[in-house]
């Protein structure tokens, strides 16, 4: 299984918008990112995403593009900034028959979260906005994964 964690688009100020929307630059940001993962055939199998508004905003966006079903975008609080690893590697215990999922969040849970599945040392990776990490695990357990790569979202920009 692969597990793709992504960060969320630039947000607007919270005096601009008190649930932080995406901001234009955001939308832009998210699109080319987008753009990128399905130039690279990145078909997420299901996306999972934060219930903060710049965090669906992100997964609408990317499941637009990559032709991913809006309506079967999976909303958990399991993915605010927060976040126990060890919850949200239970949640994707629940989904281990999808080939691949995308994981739209915040930090410092991407990070945690990132850490976790490569075995629980800090990893010091910067997700940055519309940045994009891919795990893949192997052993149908969960337990042996590798980092296959992090992408941040300029990178994804010129490849799109």
């Amino acid at each position: 299984m692969n597990v793709f964690l992504m960060r969320h688009g630039q947000a607007m100020a919270e005096t601009e918008d008190p649930l932080q929307g995406l901001s234009a630059e955001g939308v832009t940001q998210i699109r080319a990112s987008a753009c990128a993962m399905k130039k690279l055939g990145i078909v997420p199998g299901l996306v999972l995403c934060s219930p903060k508004k710049r965090a669906k905003q992100t997964a609408a966006l990317v499941s637009e593009i990559v032709n991913y079903p809006y309506s079967d975008i999976v909303e958990s609080e399991i993915l605010l900034p927060k976040a126990d690893p060890e919850t949200v590697v239970e949640l994707l215990e629940k989904y281990r028959d999808r080939q691949s999922l995308l994981l739209v969040g915040h930090l410092p849970s991407l990070n945690r979260i990132l850490s976790f599945l490569l075995g629980g040392g800090e990893v010091p990776v910067s997700f940055e906005n519309g940045g994009l990490c891919c795990v893949a695990s192997d052993d149908g357990e969960g337990r042996r994964t590798e980092l296959c790569f992090c992408l941040t979202a300029e990178q994804l920009r010129l490849l799109a």
